[in-house]
């Protein structure tokens, strides 16, 4: 690699190819193009990408073994990329990079990879917190996925119910005035498009047209995702049986 010599591993930019065989792919189209890679990418920018991902990265196989390899754990590229940062290592993203990967189509194989993610992040923390951490950015950018799982109990316990009681007429905790995120969602989302359309457009791909899956990906992907994510945190906090598949 040209890259400096602290810089111990590159990820690359994975994007779903089954996107067309149900709406559970469809909708994961969309996480996997404009809300995984626009995190990567802002990650990237500050050489701090939390996840080289096992699937499609490249890593310096001796500070693999330095930082004493994988780990026998469920989240076993989550942790293998923070013990690099704990020992001052940088870890990149490279768009241009692109794998094509199938995800699940099945809604117990989708709870199951999501639960598993989730489950990974808390044996990261476990193995090399925002604490342990030598650079203050990449402390900064774990740090921040400290509060992640405050916001999946929130949505989950909070959100979730509230959501309910507003169809039947009670605004205790969401009101009409809540319909005005959505717009500002559909702005954030039309800046990650024009992001990842110049790094098509650099490779010569096309963007596959999917508005279905991009309306339900607005809408509901995050009230499916975070009771998933509550999931796999209970499993880790009480150490229930590890599941790959």
């Amino acid at each position: 690699m040209s890259s400096p010599a602290d810089v111990c591993a590159v990820a690359g930019h994975v994007l779903v190819r089954n996107s067309r065989n149900n709406i559970l792919t469809r909708m994961q189209e969309w996480d996997y193009f404009m809300g995984i890679a626009s995190l990567k990418r802002m990650q990237g920018l500050y050489q701090g990408t939390l996840v080289a991902q096992g699937a499609f990265s490249l890593y310096k196989t001796d500070v693999v073994r330095d930082v004493g390899g994988w780990d026998d754990v469920i989240g076993e590229d989550i942790v293998l990329t923070w013990k690099f940062f704990k020992k001052n290592y940088r870890v990149y993203f490279e768009p241009t990079a692109v794998a094509f990967t199938e995800v699940p189509e099945k809604a117990k194989h989708f709870i199951r990879q999501r639960s598993r993610w989730a489950r990974g992040m808390f044996e990261g923390l476990k193995t090399a917190g925002p604490w342990d951490q030598r650079r203050f950015l990449t402390a900064f950018l774990i740090g921040i996925d400290i509060l992640i799982p405050f916001v999946d109990f929130a949505y989950t316990f909070f959100w979730i119910p509230g959501l309910i009681m507003a169809f039947f007429g009670k605004y205790y905790i969401v009101g009409p005035y809540t319909l005005l995120v959505l717009p500002l969602n559909v702005v954030v989302t039309v800046v990650m498009y024009a992001f990842q359309k110049r790094v098509f457009d650099t490779l010569g791909l096309k963007i596959r047209r999917n508005r279905i899956g991009y309306i339900l990906y607005l809408l509901f992907y995050q009230l499916i995702h975070s009771p998933i994510a509550v999931w796999g945190y209970i499993q880790e906090i009480f150490q229930l049986r590890r599941v790959w598949k």
